[in-house]
């Protein structure tokens, strides 16, 4: 049997980027397993304490700063995003939502990018490590694919608007959790309602089942029509590959170019 070979510098170092590690907390590596452990005094004989006699006056309340419960963190998401009348109301209100975790853990928000005014939008599932640093959607290789994919049928970020379902990047570039994105799909659904473009494109297998609800998988959604409906009117949909999808799977660009076709022919009737 023959060993696997050892990997180089570089292949640790774009393990670590992959599983989060974005930054050194010192100059020389320290071997945490090699520390001696604290000697820990030895324990002091006390006394046992007296304890009060017994009262029926309430146990004082101790106040704490906790995170509101997923269901509440979803009921309050679903209040709050139809109040958002202009996209910069959305923003700020985003800004203040504090349901979502992994609003802790992010570097900034990613909010969108692109032309508010555009006939086209891009719908991907959350932000990644050059994003969240940069503060905008796709910016990272992936978001170079997409500027090619928007290219060859005409259009750049200054035609397209792109956004997100989840604003905050999750720790390590992991999938959000179903709770995650039920907590920001109410904003991301009133994001769309007020850029109301004519065509709207989900991103993935994740941005497709939880924007447009479909049930099975991109292999079978993409490049298929379906109606999203606002409540005022109805948007022409369609899912397809997300671009770092095509980057693991290159063999797909071909499927994805007949989409990015129908597209186009969409937006020119």
């Amino acid at each position: 049997m023959t060993p696997e070979p050892t990997p180089s510098a570089h292949d640790l170092l774009a393990f670590y980027l992959e599983a989060g590690v974005d930054c050194a907390l010192s100059d020389e590596p320290a071997d945490r397993l090699a520390e001696p452990a604290e000697d820990l005094p030895a324990p002091r004989d006390v006394a046992p304490r007296s304890l009060p006699p017994q009262t029926n006056m309430p146990a004082p309340a101790v106040m704490r700063d906790v995170a509101p419960a997923p269901d509440a963190a979803i009921e309050s998401a679903r209040a709050l995003a139809p109040k958002a009348q202009t996209l910069e109301d959305l923003r700020a209100l985003l800004q203040s939502f504090d349901g979502c975790a992994l609003k802790t853990t992010a570097t900034r928000m990613v909010f969108a990018d692109g032309n508010p005014q555009a006939k086209i939008m891009f719908v991907g599932e959350a932000p990644g490590r050059d994003e969240d640093l940069e503060g905008l959607p796709f910016v990272g290789r992936s978001g170079k694919l997409l500027d090619r994919m928007l290219a060859a049928i005409g259009l750049d970020r200054t035609s397209a608007y792109i956004a997100n379902i989840i604003p905050w990047r999750p720790p390590g570039n992991r999938d959000p959790s179903p709770h995650e994105t039920q907590m920001c799909l109410p904003f991301i659904r009133r994001q769309i309602e007020l850029v109301d473009p004519e065509v709207l494109v989900c991103l993935g297998k994740p941005s497709s089942q939880a924007v447009l609800e479909l049930k099975d998988g991109i292999m079978k959604t993409r490049g298929r029509w379906v109606d999203y409906h606002t409540g005022t009117r109805t948007i022409r949909a369609i899912p397809t590959f997300h671009p770092a999808y095509l980057l693991r799977q290159p063999i797909y660009k071909r499927l994805t170019w007949q989409d990015l076709r129908a597209i186009k022919k969409v937006l020119a009737s």
